[in-house]
């Protein structure tokens, strides 16, 4: 009645996406993301002039295929983020599927480009890297499927995790691509530790990484020769890495000059796999801390917003996808210096390639998306019996 006399009570609406998604998101994270894109490109000026020239290209046509794609991945990244912990989960769980059949019918429908490993899809005027997009969808769907195991009548979600992992990991090491299965097995093994794993079940899984390891070494005469090149005291000077560890040497503290570096006319992946090396010769060490304290803010500040969520499947997920960024970094920065075996592996939004961006883009988007403050109490209520 009060409705006939007087009208509809109107009802107010709630708060803009922009300013909501702006007032919730982890400005730090965001703010180092896109210092390290916009390093990415100054760096590419430098180191993919050379290729450009060796392939008959424009000068800076790497760089601008890189504004393109770092482009796409921004705004992926940014749509991404925006989205619920329920939305994330529902359209990781679709690319997933769609990831994983992509990457079944690699070996038929592949291409290697003569690089002597099927790890892509030619689509004439760009290559498409399944395991790219499938590591961060991976993460999600098996941060799902452990949570709904921890649940009363839930179903056996870590052994379902397992088994997709295992086939995952499978399938990429036939390409072969050791680095990117190393990374699913790696990430799965830290949500399984975070969602509780016992220890014993934890030094398994290590002795059956040790036997694998051992395995591929002595069936893989390509990974047998990168661990032995890695072993050998002395580094040919006529390598990637010898070119690699002089081109840091010779930068010193503060480098030898914008444009004065050398190592990016003899390394054939300057652009890409050792683009840090190209950084240490004309920035110096400097830059390269500068670096290292970008990814290293991501992965704390990540973490400690993790450390306070209540949500199980938040939690593992963002552990998971947090993990899996600053390991890939660590893994690409530690091959330059020769502290790990040489692995084909870019350095996340600095590195060129169309793939690996934008797969970053959405991998961040949903650790954005994960790691935004929302209305809820401290995980420590629930240790100090506090109410839910």
């Amino acid at each position: 009645m009060t409705e006939m006399v007087y009208g509809a009570v109107p009802i107010a609406g709630g708060e803009p996406v922009l300013p909501k998604w702006w007032r919730t998101v982890d400005k730090w994270t965001l703010s180092c993301i896109l210092t390290l894109f916009a390093m990415g490109l100054l760096l590419g000026l430098a180191a993919s002039v050379p290729l450009a020239e060796r392939n008959g290209l424009a000068p800076f046509h790497y760089v601008q295929r890189q504004a393109f794609f770092g482009g796409l991945a921004m705004l992926t990244m940014f749509a991404t983020s925006m989205m619920s912990p329920v939305m994330v989960r529902r359209l990781a769980v679709l690319g997933f599927l769609a990831a994983f059949v992509a990457l079944a019918f690699l070996p038929i429908f592949g291409t290697d480009f003569g690089k002597g490993a099927t790890r892509w899809y030619s689509l004439g005027f760009a290559s498409v890297q399944p395991s790219e997009f499938l590591k961060p969808l991976f993460i999600i769907v098996a941060a799902w499927l452990m949570a709904a195991g921890q649940e009363l009548g839930g179903p056996p979600g870590r052994l379902y995790s397992f088994v997709i992992m295992v086939s995952i990991v499978l399938m990429l090491a036939m390409q072969p691509d050791f680095g990117q299965a190393s990374l699913i097995l790696f990430s799965w093994g830290v949500m399984w530790f975070v969602g509780g794993a016992p220890m014993v079940l934890l030094a398994a899984l290590a002795g059956a990484v040790v036997l694998a390891g051992s395995f591929a070494y002595s069936a893989s005469e390509h990974f047998a020769r990168r661990i032995d090149g890695f072993l050998n005291p002395e580094v040919d000077p006529t390598t990637q890495l010898g070119y690699a560890t002089n081109a840091i040497r010779e930068g010193g503290f503060f480098g030898v000059g914008v444009g004065e570096g050398t190592v990016k006319w003899s390394l054939p992946d300057a652009h890409t796999d050792f683009i840090i090396a190209v950084a240490a010769e004309e920035y110096g060490l400097v830059m390269v801390v500068f670096v290292l304290a970008l990814y290293a803010t991501i992965v704390v500040r990540s973490f400690i917003r993790l450390m306070r969520e209540r949500d199980p499947f938040i939690r593992l997920a963002g552990t998971g996808l947090t993990a899996i960024f600053g390991v890939q970094a660590m893994i690409n920065m530690g091959v330059a210096v020769r502290l790990l075996p040489a692995k084909g592996m870019t350095l996340p939004f600095v590195s060129y390639g169309g793939s690996s961006l934008i797969a970053g883009g959405i991998a961040v988007g949903m650790l954005l998306a994960l790691t935004r403050t929302r209305p809820q109490g401290e995980i420590g209520d629930i240790l100090r019996g506090g109410r839910r």
